[in-house]
């Protein structure tokens, strides 16, 4: 999302210049108010549609250069099919497509006027203000040079035509938290390791005490002192030092109300350690922080938009590197609950992280529930590829508000068996535990790693791996890392824990 593009709410008008968008039925009619503001347009639309086979399906589009008779240098039609779809109609995607379809255009005005009209023209319209402002995000920060046919993007004025916009502007306030939220987590999963480094990472998280959130960093010496062993024997192969991030937003009427707690793996890169990774796509474990940038992304978002309720946000934040201090196969370490650990994969890291991390939540801040994030295992791709993250929980209740709010936003999350053969993998000969429990159902002997520091408290574990980076591009995301959860996290919060 660029500075530069500047998205505001007024009411219909006809365009001045630039690009119009409006939108179509699957008749190839407008709405009557557009049709009044735009004279011909639907007479033009008739003739340009069968050239370039358009039939206004529902997220189809037409674009007709220089039309006749419109104050407009291109008109974009976008379809809207019959209305007759059984699932809620997606305003966010709909942005999304907007704005690909406007491009790196100066000036924009998007008449949103839909021929089959929502519940709420201002919630829709702020929905769509959010995907237009995620499609726009691009990460070019380290690009000196562009290509000969790449256009340099400029300031960009659009507008969005809307019978609500009062109300449009009012509802934008809490997208425009999200969007910053996710924007924050996709520069951070898209960030190289040797600027994102532990310690570097600990410092952009704490930029959220701006918003009135309170930040504790805890350094090697602090953890050491919790004994958090686990965690630390990830980062000892570093040169760098690791960190922990707690961040807390009291937002809640009653400031010593429980609170909820979120908390994020942040392996700025992942070698793999003394079990290293091949060399082949080992460049993508930059983005093996992609819990921990949810969890920061997520933290803004609820206290710039001032969410009632109390929140815990916890990151651990580690390198895991291959020099003679590492750890190695066959260690035993004893985690800060007490537990000990039988190191059998180096390479099983993340869950050692978030063993520590997840345990100092729950027991210093007694949270109604913790719900960790990870980009945990590679078994969760084989499983459930990029279309939704795996969901292991202890709880009923906590699973489906999370899956209501995936089902919400698009962040869809797909609820994995756990049970007693299952934890039963994990035992060790030689410790109460192994980081892993072998190759067959990876993620659910991984999450059931985790569940042993949980104690009695609800919890819910998302493997992200095939979500957070190198997913899918979609109508709102266009880039590598997705910002993946924290629209998910978000409207969770919304709909089920603010007060």
């Amino acid at each position: 999302m660029s500075d530069l593009c500047k998205i505001s709410f007024a009411a219909p008008a006809a365009p001045s210049g630039g690009v119009a968008v409006v939108f179509v039925d699957a008749s190839l009619k407008l709405a009557a108010a557009s049709a009044a503001l735009l004279g011909g347009v639907e007479a033009l639309i008739a003739r340009a549609a069968p050239t370039l086979n358009f039939k206004g399906k529902s997220a189809s589009a037409m674009e007709i250069a220089a039309p006749h008779g419109i104050a407009a240098d291109r008109l974009v039609v976008i379809g809207t099919g019959d209305g007759k779809g059984s699932e809620p109609a997606d305003y966010v995607t709909l942005g999304g497509l907007v704005m690909g379809k406007i491009g790196t255009a100066a000036q924009a005005h998007v008449l949103f006027d839909l021929p089959h009209p929502p519940a709420s023209v201002a919630e829709a319209s702020a929905d769509l203000m959010l995907g237009m402002k995620m499609r726009n995000y691009k990460f070019d920060l380290y690009k000196t040079k562009k290509k000969d046919d790449e256009v340099k993007p400029g300031k960009q004025d659009i507008v969005i035509g809307t019978t609500d916009a009062a109300g449009a502007r009012k509802a934008a306030k809490s997208r425009d938290a999200v969007a910053e939220g996710v924007v924050i987590a996709r520069n951070l999963v898209n960030e190289p390791p040797n600027v994102l480094t532990p310690v570097e990472f600990a410092k952009r998280a704490a930029e959220v005490e701006k918003l009135g959130v309170v930040v504790e960093i805890l350094d090697e010496k602090a953890m050491a002192k919790l004994g958090m062993r686990a965690l630390l024997g990830v980062g000892q192969g570093s040169e760098l030092e690791s960190r922990v991030v707690i961040m807390r937003w009291n937002g809640a009427k009653d400031p010593v109300a429980q609170p909820i707690a979120f908390v994020g793996k942040g392996v700025t890169f992942d070698t793999g350690g003394i079990s290293i990774k091949g060399a082949a796509g080992m460049e993508d474990m930059k983005g093996d922080m992609g819990g921990a940038a949810c969890v920061t992304g997520l933290m803004h978002a609820l206290a710039a938009r001032k969410a009632k309720v109390n929140v815990i946000g916890a990151i651990g934040l580690v390198e895991n590197m291959p020099d003679g201090n590492a750890q190695r196969p066959g260690d035993i370490v004893k985690s800060m609950s007490g537990q000990t650990i039988e190191i059998i994969n180096t390479d099983a890291e993340g869950r050692l992280v978030l063993a520590d991390v997840v345990w100092h939540v729950q027991t210093k801040f007694k949270p109604q529930f913790v719900v960790d994030l990870a980009t945990l295992t590679g078994a969760i791709l084989v499983a459930l590829a990029q279309e939704h993250a795996g969901l292991f929980s202890n709880n009923d209740a906590l699973s489906e508000n999370l899956a209501k709010a995936g089902i919400a936003t698009g962040e869809k999350v797909w609820r994995m068996p756990m049970g007693p053969a299952y934890d039963k993998m994990i035992d060790s000969k030689f410790a109460d535990m192994k980081n892993t429990g072998g190759r067959h159902g990876g993620s659910i002997t991984a999450a059931h790693f985790i569940k042993r520091f949980v104690g009695d408290t609800p919890w819910a574990h998302l493997d992200i791996a095939g979500t957070a980076m190198g997913s899918t591009a979609s109508e709102i995301n266009q880039s590598w890392g997705s910002g993946w959860g924290v629209r998910l996290l978000d409207r969770l919060v919304a709909d089920s824990y603010e007060g």
